[in-house]
Protein backbone atom coordinates (compact mmCIF):
# COMPACT_ATOMS: atom_id res chain seq x y z
CA UNK A 1 0.00 0.00 0.00
CA UNK A 2 1.63 3.20 -1.22
CA UNK A 3 -0.85 5.68 0.21
CA UNK A 4 -2.77 6.39 3.37
CA UNK A 5 -6.25 4.94 3.19
CA UNK A 6 -9.19 7.26 3.82
CA UNK A 7 -11.98 6.60 6.32
CA UNK A 8 -15.31 8.32 6.98
CA UNK A 9 -17.50 7.42 10.00
CA UNK A 10 -21.22 8.27 9.83
CA UNK A 11 -23.59 8.21 12.80
CA UNK A 12 -24.93 9.88 15.91
CA UNK A 13 -23.80 10.34 19.53
CA UNK A 14 -22.20 6.90 19.62
CA UNK A 15 -19.96 7.74 16.68
CA UNK A 16 -19.09 11.26 17.86
CA UNK A 17 -18.39 9.81 21.31
CA UNK A 18 -20.63 11.90 23.54
CA UNK A 19 -18.82 12.40 26.83
CA UNK A 20 -15.43 10.97 25.87
CA UNK A 21 -12.27 12.58 24.54
CA UNK A 22 -11.60 12.59 20.82
CA UNK A 23 -9.10 9.74 21.17
CA UNK A 24 -11.68 7.68 23.06
CA UNK A 25 -14.23 7.64 20.22
CA UNK A 26 -14.59 4.18 18.75
CA UNK A 27 -13.78 5.27 15.16
CA UNK A 28 -10.56 6.85 16.42
CA UNK A 29 -9.70 3.73 18.41
CA UNK A 30 -10.53 1.60 15.38
CA UNK A 31 -8.19 3.60 13.14
CA UNK A 32 -5.41 3.38 15.73
CA UNK A 33 -5.88 -0.39 15.99
CA UNK A 34 -5.74 -0.81 12.22
CA UNK A 35 -2.54 1.23 12.04
CA UNK A 36 -1.05 -0.92 14.79
CA UNK A 37 -1.77 -3.91 12.55
CA UNK A 38 0.16 -2.29 9.71
CA UNK A 39 -2.69 -0.76 7.70
CA UNK A 40 -1.93 2.87 6.77
CA UNK A 41 -5.37 4.31 7.52
CA UNK A 42 -5.87 7.95 8.44
CA UNK A 43 -7.94 9.20 11.36
CA UNK A 44 -11.59 9.21 10.35
CA UNK A 45 -13.59 12.08 8.99
CA UNK A 46 -16.51 11.91 11.44
CA UNK A 47 -19.97 13.03 10.33
CA UNK A 48 -22.12 12.56 13.43
CA UNK A 49 -24.02 14.51 16.04
CA UNK A 50 -25.82 13.65 19.25
CA UNK A 51 -29.52 13.10 18.62
CA UNK A 52 -29.39 12.49 14.89
CA UNK A 53 -31.86 10.15 13.27
CA UNK A 54 -31.23 8.54 9.90
CA UNK A 55 -33.11 11.39 8.20
CA UNK A 56 -31.10 14.03 10.06
CA UNK A 57 -27.82 12.38 9.15
CA UNK A 58 -28.97 12.19 5.56
CA UNK A 59 -29.87 15.89 5.48
CA UNK A 60 -26.58 16.90 7.09
CA UNK A 61 -24.56 15.03 4.49
CA UNK A 62 -25.87 17.43 1.85
CA UNK A 63 -23.97 20.26 3.53
CA UNK A 64 -20.84 18.41 4.65
CA UNK A 65 -17.58 18.80 2.74
CA UNK A 66 -17.21 15.13 1.92
CA UNK A 67 -14.55 14.16 -0.60
CA UNK A 68 -15.09 10.60 -1.83
CA UNK A 69 -13.97 8.05 -2.62
CA UNK A 70 -13.23 6.62 0.83
CA UNK A 71 -11.51 3.29 1.41
CA UNK A 72 -13.63 2.59 4.50
CA UNK A 73 -17.08 3.82 5.47
CA UNK A 74 -18.66 2.88 8.81
CA UNK A 75 -22.28 3.58 9.70
CA UNK A 76 -23.98 3.32 13.09
CA UNK A 77 -27.39 5.01 13.09
CA UNK A 78 -30.93 4.36 14.30
CA UNK A 79 -31.00 4.62 18.07
CA UNK A 80 -32.70 8.02 17.95
CA UNK A 81 -35.29 6.70 15.51
CA UNK A 82 -36.09 4.02 18.08
CA UNK A 83 -35.90 6.44 21.03
CA UNK A 84 -38.45 8.75 19.36
CA UNK A 85 -40.74 5.76 18.74
CA UNK A 86 -40.20 5.80 15.00
CA UNK A 87 -41.69 3.03 12.89
CA UNK A 88 -39.46 0.10 12.02
CA UNK A 89 -40.70 0.18 8.41
CA UNK A 90 -39.69 3.84 8.12
CA UNK A 91 -36.27 2.96 9.51
CA UNK A 92 -35.92 0.27 6.86
CA UNK A 93 -36.73 2.67 4.03
CA UNK A 94 -34.41 5.39 5.31
CA UNK A 95 -31.58 3.01 6.20
CA UNK A 96 -31.74 1.46 2.73
CA UNK A 97 -31.27 4.90 1.19
CA UNK A 98 -28.49 5.75 3.65
CA UNK A 99 -26.63 2.55 2.81
CA UNK A 100 -26.87 3.57 -0.81
CA UNK A 101 -25.20 6.87 0.03
CA UNK A 102 -22.54 5.08 2.08
CA UNK A 103 -21.72 2.76 -0.82
CA UNK A 104 -21.51 5.81 -3.06
CA UNK A 105 -18.92 7.33 -0.73
CA UNK A 106 -16.96 4.09 -1.04
CA UNK A 107 -16.65 4.42 -4.82
CA UNK A 108 -19.67 2.14 -5.35
CA UNK A 109 -17.88 -0.75 -3.62
CA UNK A 110 -20.16 -2.29 -0.96
CA UNK A 111 -17.32 -4.38 0.45
CA UNK A 112 -15.77 -1.16 1.79
CA UNK A 113 -18.82 -0.34 3.95
CA UNK A 114 -19.41 -1.63 7.50
CA UNK A 115 -22.81 -1.24 9.19
CA UNK A 116 -22.69 -1.48 13.00
CA UNK A 117 -25.66 -2.58 15.10
CA UNK A 118 -27.46 -0.28 17.54
CA UNK A 119 -26.41 -0.79 21.18
CA UNK A 120 -29.05 -1.38 23.85
CA UNK A 121 -29.44 1.78 25.91
CA UNK A 122 -32.26 0.08 27.84
CA UNK A 123 -29.69 -1.52 30.16
CA UNK A 124 -28.25 1.85 31.24
CA UNK A 125 -29.09 3.80 34.38
CA UNK A 126 -30.48 6.58 32.16
CA UNK A 127 -33.20 4.21 30.95
CA UNK A 128 -34.58 3.70 34.46
CA UNK A 129 -36.72 6.81 34.03
CA UNK A 130 -38.12 5.71 30.67
CA UNK A 131 -41.69 4.45 30.96
CA UNK A 132 -41.15 1.76 28.33
CA UNK A 133 -38.82 -0.21 30.60
CA UNK A 134 -35.67 -2.20 29.76
CA UNK A 135 -37.44 -5.24 28.26
CA UNK A 136 -39.53 -3.20 25.82
CA UNK A 137 -36.59 -1.03 24.84
CA UNK A 138 -34.46 -4.11 24.27
CA UNK A 139 -37.14 -5.71 22.11
CA UNK A 140 -37.43 -2.56 20.02
CA UNK A 141 -33.65 -2.39 19.60
CA UNK A 142 -33.68 -6.03 18.47
CA UNK A 143 -36.37 -5.24 15.88
CA UNK A 144 -34.37 -2.32 14.49
CA UNK A 145 -31.22 -4.43 14.40
CA UNK A 146 -33.02 -7.21 12.54
CA UNK A 147 -33.85 -4.66 9.87
CA UNK A 148 -30.26 -3.40 9.85
CA UNK A 149 -28.89 -6.92 9.37
CA UNK A 150 -31.34 -7.61 6.54
CA UNK A 151 -30.58 -4.33 4.79
CA UNK A 152 -26.83 -4.86 5.13
CA UNK A 153 -27.21 -8.24 3.44
CA UNK A 154 -29.37 -6.70 0.72
CA UNK A 155 -26.80 -3.95 0.07
CA UNK A 156 -23.86 -6.36 0.15
CA UNK A 157 -22.13 -4.56 3.03
CA UNK A 158 -20.62 -6.01 6.19
CA UNK A 159 -22.69 -6.07 9.38
CA UNK A 160 -21.06 -6.09 12.81
CA UNK A 161 -23.17 -6.79 15.91
CA UNK A 162 -21.95 -4.98 19.04
CA UNK A 163 -25.32 -5.03 20.84
CA UNK A 164 -24.35 -7.97 23.01
CA UNK A 165 -21.31 -6.02 24.22
CA UNK A 166 -23.53 -3.17 25.40
CA UNK A 167 -25.64 -5.69 27.33
CA UNK A 168 -22.82 -7.67 28.89
CA UNK A 169 -22.09 -7.29 32.62
CA UNK A 170 -18.48 -6.54 31.73
CA UNK A 171 -19.41 -3.43 29.76
CA UNK A 172 -22.88 -2.20 30.74
CA UNK A 173 -21.49 -0.21 33.68
CA UNK A 174 -18.80 1.39 31.51
CA UNK A 175 -20.63 4.66 30.95
CA UNK A 176 -19.82 8.36 31.09
CA UNK A 177 -21.39 10.67 33.66
CA UNK A 178 -24.75 10.94 31.87
CA UNK A 179 -25.42 7.27 32.63
CA UNK A 180 -26.27 6.65 28.98
CA UNK A 181 -23.28 6.88 26.66
CA UNK A 182 -20.41 4.38 26.69
CA UNK A 183 -17.02 5.18 28.15
CA UNK A 184 -13.82 4.94 26.13
CA UNK A 185 -13.27 1.49 27.65
CA UNK A 186 -16.55 0.17 26.24
CA UNK A 187 -15.83 1.85 22.91
CA UNK A 188 -12.54 0.00 22.80
CA UNK A 189 -14.42 -3.31 22.97
CA UNK A 190 -16.62 -2.12 20.10
CA UNK A 191 -13.58 -1.11 18.04
CA UNK A 192 -11.98 -4.52 18.56
CA UNK A 193 -15.20 -6.23 17.44
CA UNK A 194 -15.45 -4.02 14.34
CA UNK A 195 -11.75 -4.25 13.42
CA UNK A 196 -11.82 -7.55 11.46
CA UNK A 197 -14.57 -6.31 9.14
CA UNK A 198 -12.80 -2.97 8.72
CA UNK A 199 -9.54 -4.76 7.97
CA UNK A 200 -11.25 -6.88 5.32
CA UNK A 201 -12.73 -3.73 3.77
CA UNK A 202 -9.37 -1.99 3.60
CA UNK A 203 -7.59 -5.04 2.22
CA UNK A 204 -10.17 -5.59 -0.52
CA UNK A 205 -8.84 -5.12 -4.05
Amino acid sequence: MDRTQRYVALGDSYTIGQGVTESGRWPMQLAASLRADGLPVEDPRIVARTGWTVAELDASMDTESLEPPYDLVTLLIGVNDQYRSGAVDTYRTELRAMLGRAVGLADAQPRRVVLVSIPDWGVTSFAQKDVRGPAAIGAQIDAFNTVAREEARRAGVAFVDITDLSRSPAHRAQLVDDGLHPSAAQYRAWAMRIAPAARTALESP
